[in-house]
């Protein structure tokens, strides 16, 4: 029987995939760790109190990274170079979702409306990042090799997205409400989609490599557009609603070490 978590065991279980899985999350999570450091260094005078949680925010993207490839070296892999129909960051750039990398490499200060952007962008993708880490974290937190970094990953992610619900609503608050509304509507839509097709090319190098045969291949499309569907129908509606986190101030102080890793 197909399943989330026998489809991941199965990659676990190979050499091969697992170090691909790993390449590509440790790749995102290093980009995120750039743009994060980037929006901090030029973040407006006006919004200078965020940048404190936007640098906590690229140091926590920046450890997921080095968790990522210390799980490689502790089986004694290298990383892989990420095929570019995977890489969901760049592909989200290229559809003109967030900021760019081309803006983040200016030494101009960045304006309120790019921070609201920013964090609107966030919050969308930050939601994709806490579901797939809960699903890891019921399936695989207790595993003996995944599940002390997936659990503390798992943890940071439900920060960043408690973090983006707060700093959204006090945003909208102070006027910016109609923005934020616009960008989370757009930023959803064009990300459900994009998530759609990574799925499909992550699927499709990972059938190459644990030898799927074709039916199994073709189950595991149909799964992938019929979440897709479900998402495009009114699932997105998760990725843009706004309220108050149980985690209040939750990227307040220092990024939490991973010394064992």
């Amino acid at each position: 029987m197909l399943s989330a978590r026998s489809l991941f065991q199965e990659i676990v279980d190979s050499d091969e995939a697992f170090q691909l899985f790993c390449s590509i999350a440790a790749s995102g999570e290093t980009q995120g760790g750039w743009e994060n450091g980037r929006i901090a260094a030029l973040v407006p005078e006006s919004m200078r109190e965020l940048a404190p949680k936007i640098t906590r925010h690229g140091a926590d993207e920046d450890k997921h990274g080095r968790l990522f490839n210390a799980l490689l070296k502790k089986r004694e892999l290298e990383p892989v170079p990420v095929p570019p129909e995977t890489d969901y960051t760049m592909l989200l750039e290229k559809e003109n979702i967030g900021l760019t990398h081309e803006k983040l490499r200016r030494d101009e200060p960045l304006t309120e409306q790019d921070i609201v952007v920013y964090l609107s962008h966030s919050r969308v993708t930050e939601q994709r990042a806490a579901d797939q880490m809960d699903m890891l974290v019921r399936y695989f937190g207790d595993h003996p090799e995944l599940g002390r970094a997936i659990r503390m990953i798992c943890s940071d992610e439900g920060n960043h997205l408690a973090y983006c619900h707060e700093e959204l609503l006090r945003l909208a608050a102070a006027g910016h409400g109609r923005t934020i509304q616009r960008v989370l509507r757009e930023s959803a839509l064009a990300e459900i989609r994009i998530y759609r097709d990574v799925s499909l090319a992550v699927m499709s190098h990972m059938g190459r490599l644990l030898h799927w045969h074709k039916a199994k291949s073709a189950a595991l499309t149909a799964g992938i557009h019929g979440m897709y569907g479900y998402e495009r129908l009114g699932g997105w509606h998760r990725m843009v609603t706004l309220e108050m986190p149980m985690r209040r101030g939750a990227l307040d102080g220092p990024a939490t070490a991973a010394h064992a890793f």
